[in-house]
């Protein structure tokens, strides 16, 4: 049964609306449909993963961005193409990876009507509603490696105590909903948007995409 629009928090889940079965277009069609939670109502639209179905690294952000919401594609505003630029200096093919993001409806607000949207981070609950949807992707890609992008991704996939900033640039092994995981976790490159000193904040990402690429 679908949680009504007043439903509490701990009511949250993607879980009714995943098809039985499928690859990758099925989910997308069907992530277009969900009400799992609130973060449906405002956004444009659901914003799926993309990219190579059997890619051997999943990069995992946050939630999409504006430009994100408005195009129905992940990273494709500013971060995102400072990501690809990132990746193909630590020796990444960004067409050879699939990209996702931990939530999948952008949460934002506004100071007046018709202003700029700004982005809001989503709760940890609003996250692991979104959970079940991320967990079909890793079962359809069945990447070596997973790279977290940022503090929400990472305690999406990993729970609560994860700081990045104490394991950025590490290798991880864990259990991600059933399945043995390699991940390296980084920040999310809109950090490096707007960082004070952007050139090392870049160079610090791209060293620990180069931890990935080793593992490749």
């Amino acid at each position: 049964m679908n949680p009504p629009a007043t439903a509490p928090e701990d009511a949250y889940t993607a879980e009714p609306f995943l098809p039985a079965r499928g690859g990758l277009r099925a989910l997308r069609r069907a992530a277009a449909e969900c009400r799992g939670c609130p973060l449906h109502r405002d956004a444009t639209r659901t914003v799926f993963g993309e990219g190579d179905a059997h890619a051997r690294v999943m990069l995992v952000g946050e939630q999409p961005g504006d430009q994100e919401d408005r195009q129905g594609r992940p990273f494709v505003g500013p971060a995102g193409k400072l990501l690809d630029r990132a990746l193909e200096e630590a020796g990444i093919d960004p067409r050879d990876a699939y990209v996702t993001n931990a939530v999948k409806h952008f949460k934002f607000t506004r100071t007046e009507p018709r202003k700029r949207r700004i982005h809001k981070a989503p709760t940890l609950r609003e996250a692991a509603a979104c959970g079940p949807w991320l967990a079909a992707e890793l079962a359809v890609v069945e990447p070596e490696l997973v790279v977290v992008l940022g503090a929400t991704a990472g305690k999406a996939l990993l729970g609560s105590s994860f700081r990045v900033t104490q394991v950025r640039g590490t290798v991880l092994e864990e259990e991600i909903h059933g399945r043995a995981e390699r991940l390296v976790p980084t920040v999310h490159p809109s950090s490096v948007l707007r960082a004070d000193d952007r050139e090392t904040a870049y160079r610090g990402f791209v060293s620990d995409l180069g931890v990935a690429a080793r593992l490749l």
